[in-house]
């Protein structure tokens, strides 16, 4: 080394780790800022340079509509920044993505330690807050699929045109095991039973790729930790009674399975077990999650989680010391993160929070920020923006929603539809409606109805299919059918929803709108198919024995032609049921295996020429 030149603690651990190679490290440039250092070494130069005040900054996790002023991601010394459900730049495209990001990122990097920020935003079924970009089916139509290479490769998809807008972080997947339809969040659920959210969770290593220095790979998510799917009477944020076997048997495995596939990260859920909120179980997290099964990722709250621990408005010290002791590393406060990291501040001295446990989350998020490469490549890789809705993304989509698709009833062999020389009338509020079929998180939080996006509709599906020689007529609400049609297809279910506003604690059938035009078709006599475009099987027992064809299509996202190549027999239904389907809604919860009498069971689908 040269002559009076003294190692800092991290050169001297990073000597130490490498022996002679400790030579290479004479230089101006402080320990961390070397790639070819092991990680653990990085981290421990970096945490011995950071005051109590970079480290609080690192631990914080804001709304970008939080960031009033230039210069107030650098003030506060912020670790993280996020786009909630709404928030998009404006324009929402993907170069207006990419600025935005690159814009925050500088400032992270202006302040004298110079760590960048990690980007999160909810990609759940492709980077749906991203107008143009490819939507894939939600999870529950997944689940149909029982593919898990197919979801590997809707990870990898994703992923691609998420880089593409800088972001490093997606909060996905949810392993949630739903075991109560009435969630309005049933549709993030690859299905009732754990051993589906485990097969389905390679999505994980598509996100992550073989390792998150590699270029589009985004880190991953697991939530919501634990049991989320399970509250009585199937509330969102609501209370799950049940015993630890149970919540592990049936909510713990899919985590466990994240765990050994390396997720990165894993969030915290709103909601309760047996009273106590998740966002304060030190038990769930600290023993189970840390210890048990090993997780050295980052521990993140829900958007205002930690608020939400004593039932009150606006978080108190004892949640703030509560929820980081109860091992959360990084907390998502999206706009109120100053007040949050002086009241932190104040329970650190206070002695009710630990200067190692801020240690302990500090390292855990500096290992996940030079594991993602973001100390050398902070910026958007912008070579990836070609991917942003491409055919190749749109393609593999498309064969997403074939495999979803569940063939429930086909008397007569009412399906498949024939191509040649049919009289064919379509109706339904959701044939030609984009953001019906894509649902929730699409664009918006909640979703929308109407071209929220760009894509192809399951009318343009069917009329792209059908040859010249058929004829293809639509109405919305039914009008103008008679007895001239061959077939009737009605495209019909839920209107867009995500969490809390998609809870159905009462009926769950079909609206007045849907019922109408499906007596409509009836009336006229002519065979009629229906489609149901849902995020959760829906009561429809009763109107059942009225119909001849009945596809249950979950929300396909983007690519409609996928269900027009199930409808027209260019694919062959090979879906099975994910969830049991009621016979009434007051059977909820029903799953497989209490023997309740179904509808439909689990597992159930059809196909067209091998039957069941």
């Amino acid at each position: 080394m040269r002559s009076g030149r003294r190692l800092t603690l991290g050169l001297v651990v990073a000597a130490m780790l490498l022996g002679s190679q400790g030579q290479a490290l004479a230089g101006n440039k402080p320990a961390y800022r070397y790639p070819w250092l092991p990680v653990k070494a990085r981290v421990a130069d970096l945490l011995s340079r950071m005051s109590l005040d970079d480290k609080l900054g690192q631990m914080m996790q804001a709304e970008r509509l939080g960031i009033k002023a230039p210069g107030d991601v650098a003030k506060a010394k912020l670790g993280s920044l996020l786009s909630g459900g709404s928030s998009q730049p404006t324009p929402n495209t993907t170069q207006a993505w990419a600025d935005m990001y690159d814009n925050f990122q500088r400032e992270a990097l202006s302040t004298p330690l110079g760590i960048p920020l990690i980007y999160g935003v909810d990609a759940v079924h492709g980077h749906n807050g991203l107008y143009g970009a490819t939507v894939y089916p939600h999870n529950i139509g997944l689940g149909a699929t029982r593919n898990p290479a197919l979801a590997k490769k809707i990870g990898r998809a994703t992923a691609e045109e998420v880089s593409a807008t800088g972001i490093d972080w997606d909060f996905a997947p949810c392993l949630c095991v739903s075991r109560n339809d009435r969630w309005g969040r049933t549709y993030e659920s690859f299905g009732e039973v754990p051993e589906l959210a485990t097969s389905m969770s390679t999505i994980i290593d598509g996100l992550q790729g073989r390792s998150l220095s590699q270029p589009a790979s985004v880190m991953a998510t697991a939530k919501h930790y634990i049991g989320d799917g399970g509250t009585t009477g199937g509330v969102n944020e609501g209370n799950t009674q049940i015993s630890e076997q149970e919540l592990r048997k049936i909510h713990l495995p899919p985590f466990r399975a994240a765990v050994e596939r390396g997720v990165g990260s894993v969030m915290v859920s709103y909601s309760s077990w047996n009273d106590v909120k998740l966002h304060a179980n030190s038990y769930l997290i600290n023993n189970v999650l840390k210890g048990e099964l090993g997780f050295k990722g980052i521990v993140i709250s829900d958007y205002n989680g930690v608020d939400k621990i004593d039932g009150k408005t606006g978080f108190t010290p004892e949640e703030v010391s509560a929820s980081v002791n109860a091992g959360i590393d990084m907390i998502m406060v999206p706009f109120e993160y100053q007040k949050f990291i002086d009241t932190l501040r104040g329970e650190v001295q206070n002695g009710h929070v630990s200067q190692a446990r801020i240690d302990d989350a500090n390292r855990r998020i500096l290992t996940k920020k030079f594991e993602l490469g973001l100390f050398e490549h902070p910026l958007t890789d912008r070579k990836y923006m070609s991917t942003v809705g491409s055919k190749e993304h749109r393609d593999l989509a498309r064969e997403a929603v074939r495999e979803s698709q569940v063939l429930l009833k086909n008397d007569n062999n009412v399906l498949p539809l024939d191509k040649s020389r049919n009289k064919i009338f379509v109706a339904g509020k959701t044939a030609d409606d984009l953001g019906n079929q894509t649902g929730g998180w699409t664009v918006g939080w909640q979703g929308a109805s109407g071209p929220v996006t760009t894509g192809t509709t399951i009318l343009q599906g069917i009329k792209q299919t059908a040859k010249p020689s058929s004829t293809v007529t639509y109405s919305k609400d039914g009008t103008g059918i008679d007895h001239s049609y061959d077939v009737a297809v009605a495209v019909v279910g839920e209107t867009p929803y995500a969490e809390t506003k998609g809870d159905r604690p009462a009926s769950m059938g079909l609206d007045q709108t849907d019922l109408a035009t499906l007596q409509k078709l009836h009336d006229s006599g002519v065979p009629t198919v229906v489609v149901l475009v849902s995020g959760r099987p829906l009561d429809i027992a009763q109107q059942l024995p009225q119909w001849d064809g009945l596809i249950e299509s979950w929300l396909p996202g983007t690519e409609g032609q996928g269900v027009a190549d199930v409808l027209f027999g260019a694919y062959n239904p090979t879906g099975k049921l994910p969830v049991t389907w009621m016979r009434s809604a007051d059977q909820q919860p029903i799953n497989v295996g209490d023997g309740k009498p179904a509808l439909f069971p689990f597992g159930y689908g059809l196909s067209y020429r091998h039957g069941h």
